[in-house]
This record gives C-alpha cells, sequence and structure tokens, in this order.
C-alpha cells in the first residue's frame, strides 16, 4: 500500500488535495516519525526547490523593467547631476569632466554617437562670422578633450591645442555632411568654425567606444559584479551607503511592524469574540478615529506634547534606542486603527463558519476554539496583509525619519532625489522591487504550508 492509498483510507475527502502538500502536512502530525517515510519528503522538497527555481527566475525580468523605468524616468525629470553636485556657477568645462568621469555623457540605452553641450545655448545669435571666409566662430563653452566628434556641416575647420606646450594647429575639413574629425591624445580642440549655412543647425557629438557602451549597460555588468555604484553626494560606495542607512530604518520599522501586528490581532480577536457588544463599538469607534487623523498630525502632536511638553521623550536625533520609542509608539499607533479593522474582518469570516458552531457545540472553550482554530485558519488574509509592508521595512519610514533626524533609509532616498544622486536612487528602487517579489514568493510559500489545499506551480 502506497502512503498516498493509506492516507486517503484515514481520510477519503483527501483525494481532492495536491498530493506532495498532503504528504508534507501528513508528516508534520507525525513529528517524531519523520524517518518511516523519507522518500516522499525528498519529493517534496524537490518540488519546492523547482518552484523556488522558477519564481526567481521570474523575478529577473521584473526587475530588469523596474530599472528601465528607473533609468527612463530620471532621465526625463532628473535634472543634471553635475549641476546639483558642483553648482549652477560651476564652469562648463567642470561639468562636462564630472559626466564623463561619472558615465552621465554615455547614450542612456545603446548608441554610437551621443550629443553634447559644447556649444553656445543659443548658436543662431552667438556665432561670429570670420570675414573674406564665409565661415562663423562657433562659441565653445569648453574645449573639447581627445576623441573622434561629429558635427552637422559640410565645411570646418578645427583649431588645435597642445595642452602641454600650448602649440596650436588649424585642420580643415571639406565635404558633405556630417564631417568627423579626431583630437589627439595630450590635445583639445579649442575653435571651430563652420560654413554660415550651417550655423542655425549646428550640433557636436561625441563617438563612444562601442554600440553598446551606455548607461544601463555598463550599470548592469557592474551589477552583476555586485557593484552597486558611487554615491556623488556622499563620496562613497552605494553598498555602504546602504548598510549605513539600513541598520536605524530596520531599528524603527521592525518593532512598527511586530507591534502592530501583534495588537492588532489581540485587538481584532476581542472584536470578533465580542462582536456587537459594547467593548466591540468601542474599539471600532477608537479605530475609526485613530484612522481619520493625518500621519503628520501624530508626528507634531507627539513630539510638542510627548517631547518638548512633557519631556518624556527626546525629540530629535538618533544616538540610543530610547530615541525609538516616540516614532515607534507614533508608527504604531497611527496604522493600529486600519489594522484592527482588517484584522476584525478577516477573523469573522471565520467565526461564523459551521465548523466554530461545531466546536462550541462539544463544550470547546471559546477561547480555545479563537486561539487554535479561527486565528489559525484566518492567518491567510493576515500573512497578505504584513507581506505588504515588509518591502518597506528596508526603506524605512520617510516621514518618521525626516521629523525625528534618524538617518535611515527613508531620509537617505530623500536626499539623493533632492541631490539627482542616481547610483543610490537606482540601487534604493532596485532593492525594493527584489524584497517586494522575495516577500511574495514566501507568503505564498506560507499559503502552502498554513493551507494545504493551496496548489503551488
Amino acid at each position: 500500500m502506497s502512503i498516498y492509498n493509506f492516507i486517503y483510507m484515514i481520510y477519503p475527502s483527501a483525494r481532492k488535495v495536491n498530493k506532495l502538500f498532503l504528504v508534507f502536512c501528513f508528516f508534520v502530525s507525525l513529528h517524531k516519525r519523520f524517518a518511516l517515510f523519507g522518500k516522499p519528503v525528498k519529493i517534496f522538497y524537490h518540488f519546492m526547490k523547482r518552484y523556488i527555481f522558477i519564481r526567481l527566475m521570474e523575478m529577473l525580468p521584473a526587475s530588469l523593467g523596474v530599472l528601465v523605468l528607473t533609468f527612463l524616468l530620471f532621465h526625463v525629470v532628473g535634472g543634471s547631476p553635475a549641476e546639483v553636485v558642483l553648482g549652477k556657477n560651476a564652469s562648463a568645462e567642470a561639468l562636462a569632466l564630472f559626466d564623463a568621469r561619472h558615465g552621465f555623457d554615455k547614450p542612456l540605452f545603446f548608441g554610437r554617437w551621443r550629443a553634447i553641450c559644447a556649444a553656445g545655448s543659443a548658436p543662431g545669435d552667438k556665432f561670429v562670422k570670420r570675414q573674406g571666409t564665409g565661415l562663423c566662430r562657433v562659441p565653445l563653452r569648453y574645449g573639447l578633450p581627445a576623441g573622434a566628434y561629429r558635427v552637422n556641416a559640410g565645411r570646418l575647420l578645427v583649431g588645435l591645442r597642445d595642452n602641454v606646450s600650448g602649440a596650436e594647429e588649424e585642420a580643415l575639413l571639406d565635404g558633405p555632411a556630417p564631417l568627423t574629425f579626431t583630437v589627439r591624445e595630450g590635445w583639445k580642440a579649442v575653435a571651430l568654425d563652420v560654413d554660415v549655412n550651417d550655423a542655425d543647425r549646428f550640433l557636436i557629438e561625441k563617438k563612444n567606444a562601442a554600440w553598446f557602451d551606455s548607461q544601463f549597460v555598463n550599470y548592469m555588468r557592474a551589477l552583476i559584479r555586485g557593484d552597486l555604484g558611487y554615491s556623488t553626494e556622499h563620496n562613497l560606495p552605494v553598498a555602504r551607503v546602504l548598510r549605513e542607512g539600513a541598520g536605524p530604518s530596520l531599528a524603527l520599522t521592525v518593532p512598527i511592524l511586530l507591534g502592530g501586528t501583534l495588537l492588532g490581532i489581540m485587538l481584532g480577536m476581542l472584536c470578533a469574540a465580542w462582536r456587537g457588544r459594547v467593548a466591540d463599538k468601542a474599539i471600532l469607534a477608537i479605530s475609526t478615529v485613530l484612522m481619520s487623523v493625518n500621519y503628520v498630525v501624530w508626528v507634531l502632536a507627539g513630539q510638542f506634547l510627548l517631547a518638548f511638553k512633557f519631556k518624556l521623550f527626546p525629540v530629535w536625533g538618533f544616538e540610543s534606542a530610547g530615541y525609538l520609542a516616540l516614532p515607534v509608539i507614533i508608527g504604531i499607533v497611527s496604522g493600529l486603527g486600519r489594522d484592527v479593522r482588517f484584522y476584525r474582518a478577516a477573523i469573522l469570516d471565520e467565526v461564523y463558519k459551521p465548523y466554530v458552531r461545531t466546536a462550541l457545540a462539544k463544550g470547546m472553550g471559546g477561547v480555545r476554539v479563537m486561539v487554535r482554530h479561527v486565528l489559525r485558519n484566518s492567518l491567510i488574509p493576515v500573512v497578505t496583509y504584513v507581506s505588504l509592508s515588509i518591502p518597506f521595512l528596508f526603506t524605512g519610514s520617510l516621514l518618521l525619519e525626516s521629523f525625528f533626524g534618524i538617518p535611515g533609509l527613508g531620509s537617505v532616498s530623500l536626499n539623493a532625489i533632492h541631490s539627482s544622486d542616481m547610483a543610490v536612487v537606482r540601487a534604493v528602487v532596485l532593492l525594493g522591487a527584489l524584497l517586494y517579489q522575495a516577500v511574495n514568493l514566501l507568503a505564498d510559500l506560507c499559503y502552502g504550508w498554513l493551507d494545504p489545499r493551496v496548489r503551488l506551480g
């Protein structure tokens, strides 16, 4: 007799349940007799490994899509990181050197040429005509360093200067547009003269080393090596910036999650057990009030009354665990109303089911029924609700960290956005996406563990 037939003989209704999860749950109930049935357990773990591997592979295209959207979004609205870091009064040459050092002078995704802002902002108005030549001088913002360049002109006179000796040369190019020229190592192009007819549509492009020598491809190569980049704001590796901010964020958000979840489940069970009574109505009324108050109001009221007025907590800083007490209390209280109402509804869905009435009719105590049966069967929506909050543990609580001066990842992310620190923003977004997908995978595995009827794959 196989193990499946043995289980079906004991539980005839089990034929509708997934076999692997049925065997798993049967073994869990056997506890010490695991060694008697080692082969099905190995089959189960093989199935789970396969399922987890497939889900991990599915994370790759989703994470790639997040990175592509992040690159596009910050390319459109992110502004110039060089101007933010160096200031608006920085010279054009300093801005160009900054972009070249951090790879911002390359195409976003792919391309052989990339337009550069080396000419004046208003070419048609500022080009100076040279008498007797039919050419006009391009107002260069900085000398073009070594490299290959292309201009959309049919006639071009390039003025070159040696960086060491200061010797100057000129080269005349004539032919169909566009024209290409190369600046040798140790030299720079300090003057460009183009045909008068080409002045209004003049454009300078710089040649890349390869077609896929781009910001995105170079970032992906570094990411495969485990390099998240270099922060332009902190002058530190991004991995170190994230490590330094992860500790304060987790110290703040983990107690909020655990405290809010446990307190919400306890109050939700009380409301479900005393449904329709005075206690239930009072807790629901208080929960509605807690949900109606804005999050910022809780922060300001807590700082003013508990910290400033009564001196119970520190107002600002992150020097010891005592500095986290007030923001943790505010984080729990501000979300408690929403948590209680959700957990109450999830538990009430189980309270009215027939097995609860049967257990009570057999003389089982109400507390035992609620804890052992009702709470256990209502854990799937609870796991779903909690799993949606876990990815935000690492990224931190932005408002709490900002108001209380906690140097967590929330404040790091905000400062990176304000300073156009692309490397930090990309790392935080990628980390959030990976955490969200990993938590979804763990939640699905928990569903199968809590309810054997759930089929994975």
